[in-house]
């Protein structure tokens, strides 16, 4: 589909998307508009109406999706018709009008502080270069909220030891220092050190990597945040983005500035720093109803 090819090249080049959020766009809008061949007979975006996307969306209902997988990609098809109406002149956007199964709220999965202490500090140092690298993993993850894309994109000349900060290249291309632990800077130097003795590495510029030279990819990244996270209580979730939500909340316990924590995760708007208050609450109402003496009055 040309119209299709046009619009990822215009969220490539001029939005910088990233190559997932590319493949997640494309996968969507060609199973929309595969439903739409097979069930109206039509593969013309232009001729596409609002009653058809609605039966779309009403099969992935049937089909068993949940809510949250319809929106994303109800919100591509919506990216999709906008770009058409702006750069082709399309009148009619059929995208406009639709209602969208609500997402229940969920609040992010996150590690109470004891127990990621506890996880850090007893994590195996020194045994080999594969140890090294997966402490300074978690350590990192845990003391800078990094996304999973933008600790694997890390050079290590983006490590300043001197100034105690590290610069981080975030979504859509967006570059903020974020401060250095003394206890991270120390672990990050000796991944370092086992780093510089291993000769295929000399040269590789990515942080991360394998034994070979290979730079680590998301795969490699959420098995070894699972296998380290493995056997918390109460834990549902194991993959980057929980040290992500446990850096915030524990930001959050200990007094932060909430516009100080939006810039250290580099968020946008602070909406999307907000949830963690809401985390926050939730907490504090559990304690109540556990502890407090008047609780069931």
């Amino acid at each position: 589909m040309l119209e299709l090819s046009r619009f990822l090249l215009f969220l490539q080049l001029e939005k910088r998307r990233s190559s997932l959020t590319l493949q997640s766009y494309e996968k969507d809008i060609r199973q929309c508009f595969a439903y739409l061949e097979g069930v109206y007979r039509i593969s013309s975006p232009q001729a596409v109406t609002s009653s058809m996307l609605r039966s779309f969306l009403v099969q992935l209902l049937v089909d068993g999706l949940a809510p949250s997988s319809i929106q994303r990609k109800f919100s591509a098809l919506r990216s999709f018709y906008r770009f058409l109406r702006k750069r082709d002149g399309l009148l009619a956007d059929p995208t406009q009008g639709l209602a969208m199964p609500r997402k229940p709220k969920r609040l992010p999965s996150f590690i109470p502080r004891d127990q990621a202490m506890s996880r850090m500090m007893t994590m195996p140092s020194g045994e080999s270069f594969r140890d090294e690298r997966d402490r300074c993993i978690l350590w990192l993850l845990y003391h800078t909220g990094l996304r999973r894309s933008e600790l694997l994109g890390l050079e290590t000349n983006d490590i300043r030891f001197r100034e105690m900060q590290m610069r981080v290249l975030g979504k859509r291309g967006k570059e903020r220092v974020v401060p250095l632990s003394s206890q991270l800077s120390k672990t990050l130097q000796s991944y370092l050190g086992r780093r510089a003795e291993i000769g295929q590495l000399e040269g590789v510029p990515f942080l991360f990597v394998h034994e070979d030279g290979r730079r680590l990819g998301p795969r490699q990244l959420y098995d070894i945040v699972r296998k380290h996270l493995s056997g918390l209580p109460g834990l549902e979730k194991k993959s980057p983005h929980v040290l992500r939500h446990t850096f915030a909340t524990h930001l959050i316990e200990e007094g932060a500035d909430l516009n100080a924590i939006k810039s250290l995760l580099g968020h946008s708007s602070l909406a999307s720093t907000q949830v963690y208050t809401h985390t926050r609450i939730e907490h504090l109402k559990k304690a109540y109803r556990t502890a407090h003496p008047r609780r069931s009055e």
